[in-house]
């Protein structure tokens, strides 16, 4: 069975009967954890392991991962610093912070892979403009330049770890006050005036970025349609311009920012016709169980391979993973990094 575009969420800690049968529909191809789902490492191993049961090929998991405001597994998991505090040590010191980057990386990826995860949505790699509360310290920097050194360097370090990123939110979310969350925030920049904004996308590329998460944000002076659903911004800006040859997620259609293009129907028609590979709805299981009935998908084989290519390799065991001598050594980053001024003036 091949995996389908659609990325579900589950309610609680153990599959449902209900869940387990939805999940075996075609159409599904992932699933995203949270908070809710977790209690700890042993019970996560478990619900992960019964979720790869359902299907063959397993379906993908990811989680919102990145540290700081953004983590979803606590208890028994490093707690993770917000990325601006790995800015801060690049601006001490831009060769320490390189490596607390790459460090940090391989950290939050080991931990994942461990529990049998195969990815987080990380790393942000929006600006941090001082308008966007919802990212804030959620980005590495102001500078994107900053931004691009670090998110490479992060990059590698899931990569060391056997985890493909996602770089986010794609153009860019740090340069509006809406969260869209909340409503459709709007950026009324023209393209030329965004090329900073791409840059860390630029130099992901050319490292071999696996995955790009769009952002429902609209650019009026690029394309009347939200990025998340403009074949301008996939198609012609991130495949052609930018030469990205990775899986493209849609954000959750669930948020508010997703409502302006129609029902979730409409916006998982519309997002898939944009060229996102994979669309997320979340905290909506009525709406999932309406998009099965009615969503009509033709597989696309460089669609499958894509997302295929999203899948962990897992290499140590969550209950040894702490005695790995790579364990130790990013966990001394991570007391580095807690060490880090609260705040970073720019």
């Amino acid at each position: 069975m091949s995996l389908g575009p659609l990325m579900v969420d589950i309610a609680g800690t153990a599959l449902s009967a209900a869940e387990r049968e939805r999940l075996a529909h075609p159409l599904i191809g992932s699933v995203i954890l949270f908070t809710r789902n977790y209690v700890e490492p042993a019970q996560l191993q478990a619900l992960v392991a019964d979720i790869q049961s359902v299907r063959s090929p397993p379906l993908l998991i990811g989680v919102d991962h990145e540290g700081g405001r953004v983590q979803r597994f606590r208890p028994g998991f490093s707690a993770l610093p917000p990325l601006r505090r790995i800015g801060q040590a690049f601006d001490a010191d831009a060769q320490q912070g390189m490596a607390m980057a790459r460090a940090l990386g391989w950290l939050m990826a080991a931990e994942l892979l461990a529990c049998g995860l195969d990815f987080s949505f990380a790393p942000c790699v929006d600006l941090d403009y001082g308008l966007s509360e919802i990212i804030g310290d959620r980005a590495f920097h102001a500078r994107a330049p900053a931004v691009a050194q670090l998110a490479v360097a992060y990059m590698h370090g899931m990569r060391d770890a056997g985890m493909a990123a996602t770089a986010k939110h794609f153009p860019g979310h740090g340069a509006v006050v809406a969260d869209s969350h909340l409503a459709l925030p709007v950026d009324r920049r023209e393209l030329v005036d965004i090329d900073q904004d791409l840059l860390p996308y630029r130099r992901l590329i050319a490292n071999g970025l696996p995955a790009v998460m769009v952002a429902h944000v609209l650019f009026p002076a690029v394309d009347p349609a939200p990025a998340s659903f403009s074949r301008r911004w996939i198609e012609a800006v991130l495949r052609r311009e930018l030469q990205f040859a990775g899986l493209v997620f849609a954000d959750d259609l669930t948020m508010a920012g997703a409502a302006a293009v129609g029902d979730l129907l409409q916006r998982a028609e519309r997002a898939l016709a944009a060229g996102c590979d994979v669309v997320p709805v979340c905290n909506d299981p009525q709406g999932v169980e309406r998009l099965l009935d009615r969503l009509k998908v033709a597989i696309d084989p460089a669609s499958q391979l894509r997302l295929v290519r999203m899948r962990g390799r897992k290499q140590l065991r969550f209950e040894t993973l702490a005695a790995s001598a790579a364990w130790q050594s990013a966990r001394e980053w991570l007391e580095r990094s807690a060490a880090s001024p609260p705040d970073l003036q720019l």
